[in-house]
């Protein structure tokens, strides 16, 4: 890799890579249209003469195609990742994660670049039946729209893998934890325990079942794999790996966590059954053997993941009046 086009480069995890990229001494193209990304992620990277920070949306076909001549590898890590309120927006995950996708494929054939890791996501299993989940599990009956959108973004880079010779790299993450966090159950919590710090509202029964992954841990995982170039020998020029690690949480022990580095005491209200929304699959647990077996392991636990989540959000509240904006 010479230069790199990131997709969501103001992103939680988007900014984190370009960071690591950076520090390889390698030269980034960061892009986004800052419906979600936020200009401090990338105020570090700024500071590097060999980033460069273009504003502009994955819709726009062509000019994501002139934004991203002279580079050679893609990591498409944009995306409506809004699995919660997705009913209510049906069209969304169709435009910013499917057709989006097709739209960062299209422009890496016309400027000839055939390298792409993708951010996908371990919903798209459903609810499995094989838990731990392996990557060749039989996919089940999709549960959101945000799964079925990811599901067709893996589908058409694997065509265009084996169409038009590209080098695909999918990952399955789990909900992904750490420094610039600013969407998900640990945040949500949060911004309820500091409006009230003795009632916590929690979605379904609490014993949903969830893995969760340290950023620093997934970006390690994704460059360790591309450097090794390992769907160059895979058939049809793709592989597909599932990133975690190798344990999982009750959302009552995440809770818990939360509650103990803030030093509160909430009284829990649960609302719901199994499920906190239609599309939240109540155990989430994947088979990380394929990639574990490329050498690469996590370093941190949930619960040390979780706890620097807290501790990043506590010493930056101001995400929480951006994020209501």
């Amino acid at each position: 890799m010479n230069c790199v086009f990131v997709t969501g480069a103001a992103g939680f995890i988007g900014s984190s890579l370009c960071d690591r990229l950076l520090k390889s001494g390698i030269k980034v193209v960061g892009w986004d249209n800052f419906s979600t990304g936020q200009t401090e992620f990338v105020v570090k990277a700024k500071e590097e003469p060999s980033f460069e920070l273009k504003r502009g949306d994955n819709l726009d076909l062509g000019l994501l195609a002139s934004a991203m001549k002279g580079c050679d590898t893609v990591f498409h890590l944009a995306a409506n990742a809004d699995v919660r309120f997705g009913l209510e927006h049906p069209s969304k995950d169709l435009q910013q994660n499917t057709i989006a996708t097709f739209n960062v494929l299209e422009a890496m054939r016309a400027n000839g670049i055939r390298k792409i890791a993708f951010a996908s996501t371990g919903s798209v299993y459903g609810e499995a039946q094989v838990i731990p989940t392996p990557e060749d599990a039989p996919f089940p009956i999709q549960t959101s729209l945000y799964a079925a959108s990811k599901v067709a973004g893996e589908a058409l880079i694997q065509a265009y893998c084996e169409g038009f010779g590209f080098e695909g790299y999918i990952f399955r993450f789990v909900s992904i934890l750490g420094e610039r966090y600013t969407h998900g159950h640990v945040f949500d919590f949060y911004k309820q325990l500091m409006d009230d710090p003795a009632r916590l509202r929690v979605l379904g029964d609490g014993t949903q079942k969830k893995s969760y992954l340290y950023v620093q841990d997934c970006l390690s995982a994704l460059l360790h794999v591309i450097k090794a170039e390992t769907a160059k020998a895979a058939p049809h020029g793709c592989e597909v790996y599932n990133l975690g690690i190798n344990e999982y949480c009750m959302v009552t022990d995440s809770i818990s966590w939360i509650c103990a580095r803030l030093g509160v005491s909430p009284k829990l209200e649960f609302v719901g059954g199994r499920q906190g929304w239609v599309g939240d699959n109540p155990f989430i647990f994947l088979d990380t053997a394929k990639i574990r077996a490329t050498g690469w392991q996590p370093e941190l636990t949930i619960r040390q993941a979780v706890e620097r989540t807290v501790d990043w959000l506590r010493e930056n509240e101001w995400v929480f009046q951006r994020r209501a904006r």
